[in-house]
């Protein structure tokens, strides 16, 4: 009798996960507790897969010979302790998948910038020439592609909810960007578990693969004193020169330099297609890990010159009357939010809120005080916003649609200023999902 995988969610992931499943002779079914989605459940009838909606009918979960699980669903969940209780194995999407392929795996995390990064990197293999993918947490389905596609190489932006599903998946160059509180209300609001998450990039590696990582970030070093790491490790910095295989940036000068392979790369920040300090960290990282593998200096060069980033992070939208508009919607934890206030240069109209994640907001005060000139909540439950910002932002109003935000930003903001959408919440609250929240609020901005 062959292997009974169950796929508990059914978005991209989880329908490639199950074409994936069945193309290896495995008798697959896929349930949901959700609505499924109308493209999702096309594609599920095409390859004839057995599936279920608006519920999860537990005998045929709990029979299960392994369970793939959706990031989204938390190992809190009576049905995932129960699986537990049973000693079925619940594994991520990229667990799966990463047994069927031999292709090189370029996989980065990090609270922020991880998206940036991801797609920074795959455009630098892209234009080299490489035969190369691109998937977990952004872009198509990993497991639809291992069972479609033919990649020698994958970049993989991988989240920590992805990771806590990854056992025996080994990356041969893991990038961590920085760590910093996010997510906690799924770690018990305890720091400590989400670091150890983050962390789990570097599992299983050795000597032949690559560990990435930002030296300034105070956590990943604190980590990296009490844990010995298998992979060879290559540091990147804005703060300090670095010697060896690294990469750090040259404050006099304003250039980074990159050395890796015994070949060096200096470019000056102007250079850059991504500016902000942030940025150059994503550059650095992508850089490196694109050495890593070989790709050409004036490749990588060129790559970092004519990026082009992805929607709703700082995305430019409209200047209307001399206000300029930018969707940050992307920014759902207060950090993605620090970043986005810091590459302000003018007073800022900011809408923020949605759905907190346990956020301390006093991170964020004196960028507050130093560049927003009012806020504008965006979310049903604006409390703790408002209790916050109260006395150091003048001007606080509320707001129920992305096109009542918009409407009260252009009535506060004076040519010269600009509104960002950088929310430092989820958007579930409201929208479907970030993407939709940035979508609407565009909407808005055109129709003003």
């Amino acid at each position: 009798m062959s292997k009974r995988i169950v796929i508990l969610g059914s978005g991209e992931s989880g329908v490639g996960a199950a074409v994936l499943a069945q193309s290896k002779g495995f008798d697959v079914f896929v349930s949901d507790k959700g609505a499924i989605k109308e493209n999702y459940k096309k594609q599920l009838n095409e390859y004839n897969i057995e599936f279920e909606e608006l519920q999860h009918t537990e005998e045929k979960v709990l029979n299960a010979d392994e369970v793939i699980k959706s990031p989204g669903i938390p190992d809190k969940a009576e049905l995932v302790k129960k699986l537990r209780a049973k000693n079925i194995p619940v594994i991520s999407e990229i667990e799966f998948a990463g047994r069927y392929t031999d292709a090189k795996m370029i996989c980065i995390t990090g609270s922020n910038g991880k998206t940036t990064t991801t797609l920074l990197t795959h455009h630098i293999l892209s234009k080299a020439g490489y035969n190369v993918g691109l998937g977990g947490n952004v872009g198509k389905s990993f497991a639809m592609q291992v069972a479609k596609e033919k990649y020698d190489y994958y970049v993989l932006e991988l989240s920590s909810f992805q990771l806590d599903g990854m056992y025996e998946f080994k990356a041969d160059v893991a990038v961590l960007l920085n760590i910093t509180p996010d997510h906690l209300d799924r770690y018990d609001y305890k720091f400590e578990n989400y670091v150890a998450s983050k962390f789990r990039i570097a599992q299983n590696q050795t000597k032949a693969d690559a560990f990435v990582y930002c030296t300034d970030d105070e956590v990943i070093e604190e980590y990296m004193k009490e844990h010995a790491l298998g992979g060879q490790l290559y540091p990147f910095s804005i703060k300090k020169k670095l010697s060896g295989e690294s990469a750090y940036m040259n404050e006099e000068e304003k250039e980074i330099i990159i050395n890796i392979n015994q070949t060096q790369i200096n470019m000056t920040i102007e250079q850059l297609a991504l500016q902000g300090r942030h940025n150059v960290y994503n550059a650095m990282a992508a850089s490196i890990a694109s050495r890593i593998v070989d790709v050409r200096k004036e490749v990588v060069r060129e790559s970092l010159t004519d990026f082009v980033n992805a929607e709703h992070r700082l995305e430019f939208v409209a200047t209307i009357n001399g206000i300029e508009f930018i969707n940050d919607s992307k920014a759902t934890n207060v950090n993605s939010a620090w970043y986005a206030l810091e590459t302000m240069d003018k007073p800022v109209v900011w809408v923020v809120g949605g759905t907190d994640k346990g956020n301390d907001y006093s991170q964020l005060h004196d960028l507050a005080k130093s560049k927003v000139k009012a806020i504008v909540c965006l979310g049903l439950d604006n409390q703790k916003i408002i209790e916050n910002f109260s006395g150091i932002v003048e001007t606080i109003v509320e707001a129920k649609s992305a096109s009542e935000a918009v409407a009260l930003s252009y009535q506060i903001g004076k040519k010269g200023d600009v509104v960002l959408l950088s929310p430092a919440c989820a958007s579930f609250d409201l929208f479907e999902n970030y993407e939709d929240r940035g979508m609407q609020f565009k909407a808005a901005v055109r129709a003003l």
